[in-house]
């Protein structure tokens, strides 16, 4: 069974499952799906996708520092969109938190997320070297 966890900083999820569980054996992080909210739901950047990335990046960034993590770490990404338009900015802001090369990504555009007033969300699994890694803080 995975080790999963809420770490501090971040909304805890509403629902039936956990910000990130480590995939056992190993340091293989699998960290759910993130959206624009700060660690007491409130929405950041209403109507505003590219705003709504950075905390969305922002909040797996926090994850990952919970436990060691850092953002090269992350080797895939799932990003879910609800419209196509404003994607060459979301991968401007994709360039302030990722460096070359960049993790495997796959993009998809959604009829809508949770809430409707969530446009961007992104779920990652990270591999974090096993000297950094550590239970969450």
């Amino acid at each position: 069974m995975a080790d999963a966890f809420n770490p501090p900083g971040v909304a805890v999820p509403f629902g039936a499952f956990s910000n990130a569980a480590w995939q056992p054996p190993g340091r293989v992080l699998h960290l759910a799906g993130q959206v624009g909210v700060d660690e007491d739901w409130n929405l950041v950047g209403p109507g505003d996708m590219v705003v709504q990335a950075r905390q969305t990046l922002n909040n797996l960034k926090d994850i990952l520092r919970s436990v060691g993590g850092e953002m090269d770490d992350i080797v895939s990404v799932i990003v879910y969109v609800t419209e196509m338009e404003p994607l060459m900015a979301v991968h401007e802001v994709r360039k302030e938190f990722f460096t070359a090369p960049y993790p495997a990504s796959t993009l998809v555009q959604v009829a809508a997320l949770v809430k409707p007033e969530f446009l961007i969300e992104i779920s990652a699994v990270a591999v974090i070297p096993e000297d950094r890694a550590h239970d969450p803080e």
